[in-house]
Parts: C-alpha cells; structure tokens; sequence
C-alpha cells in the first residue's frame, strides 16, 4: 500500500473542513480540475462527487464515493478512474500539537490498476502523494487566512487545479 504523511499547519476540525467540503475536492486533489457532488450529502457514507481530469485536449469524468468515515478523524473513499480500475483512498488526521498529521494510504482495488498492481504502481501513487499533501496543506493555510473566502472563489485553478504537480 502506498502510504504517506505531513504534518499540516492547521487542526484537525480546520483540516476535517476541508475534506467535508466536496466542491474543495479539485483544490487538492493533484489531477482534478474540477469537481462537484452528484449524489447524497458529502461526506456521508455513499454520497458521490463527479470531478473532471484533464490531459491535454482530453477531459475525462470520473466519480468518487465516500465508502466509510469517522467524523473529523478518517474519510475513506472509493475513486473510479474508468478503465484503470478503481481505488481505496484513506485519508486520516490525528492531532499533532497544534496541527494536524495527516496520513493518506491508497491502493487499487478493481480494474488494470488492481490487476497490475506491483511495487512500480506503489512508486507511481506515492509520487503522486507528496503533491497531494503540500496542496492539501496550501488549501488549509488559505482557509486560514481567509476563512470567508473573501478573496477569490474557490476552484481548483486558485491551488494548481490545473493538474501540475506541486512538490
């Protein structure tokens, strides 16, 4: 399993904000575009969000589900990535002082990715991690500062959505 950690500048209630918010999901999700929830109330357990992933001249929809959670504290979820399969994504925040430990453990469950899953798979979601987390930690410092979102709205293009990976 892929499994990475940061400590984030903000608490776990600040940080748990974030995740809850499903529009947020293309902030910090290193890939997506855009995103917005299509079914249920994010994040209750079985609720859906749509986000578009953009390569090149392509744009792809996919969906993600949230498959369990434990309130301010671990949100798992079910990512669909068309015919790579799908993906079980464990995203959990501990208290660490003031702020937060974040730690996400991902592995493919169904599909290619699933099938061809090997320490190559494991090297290419790690890398895929690091700039997950500094986003997700940028997202946090922001809400921080502007709580309001006063600012500028809130779309993935304001923290890198456009899918460029940030170390």
């Amino acid at each position: 399993m892929a499994r990475r950690h940061r400590v984030v500048e903000a608490s776990p209630a600040a940080v748990w904000a974030v995740l809850a918010d499903g529009s947020r999901y293309a902030d910090w999700v290193v890939g997506t575009s855009s995103s917005h929830p299509v079914r249920g109330q994010w994040p209750e357990v079985g609720a859906a969000l749509e986000y578009e992933v953009r390569l090149g001249p392509l744009t792809l929809t996919n969906e993600t589900v949230v498959r369990h959670r434990e309130e301010g504290t671990l949100l798992e979820l079910e990512a669909k990535a068309g015919p790579l399969g799908t993906a079980r994504i464990s995203l959990q925040l501990r208290p660490w002082g003031e702020n937060t430990l974040v730690t996400v453990d991902e592995h493919p469950l169904h599909g290619a990715a699933g099938a061809l899953h090997n320490f190559g798979v494991e090297a290419v979601i790690q890398l895929r991690h690091r700039p997950m987390l500094a986003r997700l930690a940028r997202v946090c410092a922001a809400e921080q500062a502007d709580p309001d979102h006063s600012g500028h709205p809130r779309t993935g293009a304001r923290f890198g959505g456009s899918g460029e990976a940030h170390a």
